[in-house]
């Protein structure tokens, strides 16, 4: 049976009374999870706290058989988008789950909607409800940040590269193989140049993110972006990259995140009981967590969107309700972050871990992974 939604609607994060959250911003989860799962090595029975975001990674974690995993996000819709999927674990076969997410093609998705709306809680079923057109349509792409790279894979790769020529970039190749067709067939002064217009502050915080989660960050956006994209195409492989695919045609062609994998499928759906959800800010949910009770801290990129003041309240909630030995991962896109130097000597950045976890990241964009460990 699903468990019930819970809202806080008294507690409130700074980046809260700055941008608006009722409206689904991720349908998917753009952080690897390959690598958060590393990082965060899950034992059985561990309690953990997790970002909802699109819920592709706080699924991922149930595939570890923790004890529980507390999902925690102020948007409603982020919520709704998490138990949705959970939902389609529960009660549908792996082929359906594909179709009512979205990721494999579809003509039945309203039908499948009802067998797993039956499965939902009272607050995430009158949302759907609500919001079938957006499932019929296909989940995967209904979030804001997916509509901007669909805008960017439309109009602006077009005129780029033609169709074939952004086909030959995810042929299987060895690195050098990759470097050479990168640079001389691919790195044009129009990729250049509409790269860094699409992916500038101005135009990502119109059309993809939001203004506000600039705040914190100093200096230019698209040349660190235009390096990090170099990076997934040349030193990783794009025939194994889901993200890229997604955003380059629209679909995964020849790889797929880890929530979606039918090896992955079982494990979820046995452990789906111990999701709990919760809407209300992270902040929230930490300061009201008992003392020495959390094992694993999945927290996305958050850090990025509050004051530096904010960050050290944060840290302060995560060294208090952490256990000993507790795994804490997020990651910085264009903002640095990282625990207090005052709390170093309880909170432990695991440097080698983040540094390789970080440089083999499917999801290129970010711009450091971090991994901390309690004492």
């Amino acid at each position: 049976m699903p468990g019930r939604i819970v809202t806080n609607t008294d507690a409130r994060s700074e980046v809260e009374a700055r941008a608006e959250f009722s409206a689904l911003r991720y349908a998917q989860c753009w952080e690897d999870a390959d690598v958060l799962l590393e990082a965060l090595d899950i034992r059985r029975g561990d309690r953990c706290l997790s970002v909802g975001s699109g819920g592709d990674n706080t699924l991922s974690m149930l595939a570890c058989a923790p004890g529980e995993v507390l999902a925690v996000d102020l948007s409603l819709a982020q919520i709704a988008c998490l138990e949705l999927k959970a939902a389609g674990f529960r009660v549908l076969s792996y082929p359906a789950l594909l179709e009512l997410a979205g990721v494999a093609p579809s003509e039945r998705r309203p039908e499948l909607y009802q067998q797993a709306r039956k499965a939902l809680p009272r607050a995430a079923r009158d949302y759907w409800d609500a919001n079938v057109s957006v499932i019929e349509r296909g989940l995967a792409a209904a979030g804001r940040f997916e509509a901007y790279f669909g805008l960017f894979r439309r109009w602006i790769l077009p005129l780029i590269h033609s169709r074939t020529r952004t086909a030959e970039l995810f042929v299987p190749r060895d690195a050098q193989e990759r470097r050479a067709f990168y640079v001389r067939r691919w790195d044009n002064w129009r990729w250049r140049a509409l790269f860094r217009l699409f992916f500038s502050r101005v135009v990502m915080g119109r059309l993809g993110r939001d203004p506000a989660f600039f705040d914190y960050v100093e200096g230019g956006v698209a040349t660190p972006l235009l390096r990090r994209a170099e990076h997934g195409l040349v030193d990783l492989d794009p025939s194994r990259n889901p993200y890229l695919q997604w955003i380059a045609f629209g679909r995964f062609v020849t790889a797929l995140p880890h929530v979606w994998r039918p090896e992955n499928f079982e494990p979820i759906r046995d452990h789906a009981d111990r999701l709990k959800v919760q809407v209300a800010p992270v902040e929230a949910a930490l300061g009201a967590a008992a003392d020495g009770s959390v094992d694993r801290f999945n927290m996305s990129d958050i850090f990025e969107y509050i004051s530096p003041a904010g960050c050290e309240r944060v840290f302060d909630d995560i060294v208090r309700s952490g256990r000993r030995g507790a795994r804490v991962a997020y990651w910085n896109m264009l903002a640095p972050r990282r625990r207090p130097q005052r709390l170093a000597a309880r909170l432990c950045t695991l440097d080698e871990l983040s540094a390789r976890l970080h440089d083999r990241a499917m999801t290129v964009f970010y711009g450091g992974f971090f991994v901390d460990e309690l004492a």
